[in-house]
């Protein structure tokens, strides 16, 4: 398996079969249990990798920097003003630049447009580390505390409650009918994902054994669902023009403690990317429970965004770096 991903690119789940997916969430289990341990192989010892971000970050870009570190690859860090990314510079020569001199490219910013000409141009693996339309990292992170809390994902439920098209419920969506979760999006209609994504999802969890449901109720929703999820109701980089009327619109859509009683499980869990508004998509009460599963989620980001670069870049054991 290592074989066949080295030189790859994470740009997107949908690029990736069940058995590979699988995979990288082992090697992020092996590599948390070392660190624990404090043991650390330097897998990237002598590497360089840019860490691109258009948009600000807490989880990913901390994750990048110690997965990297502890990997021994030296991060450099690439805001939004220390490059002319698309401005004085195309992607494509950006891209042609930084893959001369770094061996892995971070990219986490708005058009996945620009993220694919990355990958395209650089001639060293990419990865997402968000757009507008997807978060592959995020989801690999929510796939292994999922993992971890009930020993599989085969058939476990989830329920994603609020903004059923932005990009986390995007990653999730792929990412849950990859690997035969049961997956529902509960949002009201108008923010229901693209039909093209569901209809894709579909064929995905046909193939895994997986179901995708788009439901408007979440009461019906959450129904014998393990896992609630959900994400703020104002995306990163909409907040200019977003009116009260999103919030009087997915207010039903608050989890709240009454809405987790609803499934009829009491080993139910929360889980939520992160930031979190408290109070508005989620309350207090269960953001802070002890079915809360956030910081779980936080701490798994770094252990599955280390096994994407371990797995894409490692240095071969029988090599010597000076």
């Amino acid at each position: 398996m290592e074989n066949v991903l080295k030189g790859r690119s994470l740009l997107t789940l949908r690029d990736f079969s069940q058995e590979e997916i699988l995979y990288l969430l082992t090697l992020a289990k092996d590599l948390k249990q070392k660190k624990k341990a404090g043991i650390f192989e330097k897998n990237l010892l002598g590497r360089n990798i840019a860490l691109i971000f258009e948009k600000p970050s807490t989880r990913t870009r901390c994750a990048f920097t110690v997965a990297c570190v502890d990997e021994g690859a030296h991060p450099e860090y690439l805001g939004q003003n220390d490059l002319q990314l698309g401005h004085k510079e195309s992607v494509e020569d950006t891209a042609r630049v930084l893959g001369r001199m770094f061996d892995g490219i971070e990219f986490r910013g708005y058009k996945q447009h620009t993220v694919e000409v990355l990958a395209k141009y650089s001639g060293v693996p990419v990865w997402n580390g968000l757009t507008d339309d997807d978060h592959p990292t995020q989801a690999l992170g929510d796939l292994m505390t999922i993992d971890e809390r009930f020993g599989q994902l085969n058939g476990i439920r989830v329920a994603y409650i609020g903004d059923g098209r932005n990009n986390v419920a995007n990653a999730l969506l792929i990412a849950a009918s990859k690997t035969g979760m049961d997956f529902t999006i509960c949002a009201p209609p108008s923010l229901f994902p693209k039909q093209t994504l569901v209809k894709e999802c579909c064929a995905f969890a046909g193939d895994s054994g997986g179901t995708v449901t788009i439901l408007s109720d979440p009461k019906e929703a959450v129904r014998g669902a393990d896992v609630i999820y959900t994400d703020v109701w104002v995306s990163m980089g909409e907040e200019t023009g977003v009116t009260s009327e999103r919030v009087a619109l997915l207010e039903p859509y608050r989890v709240t403690s009454e809405l987790m009683s609803a499934t009829g499980k009491p080993e139910t869990v929360f889980m939520h990317c992160l930031p979190a508004v408290h109070d508005m998509e989620v309350m207090e009460e269960v953001f802070e429970s002890s079915a809360s599963l956030v910081f779980d989620e936080a701490e798994n980001r770094m252990h599955t965004i280390k096994a994407v670069m371990v797995a894409t870049i490692a240095v071969p054991a029988h090599k010597t770096i000076f």
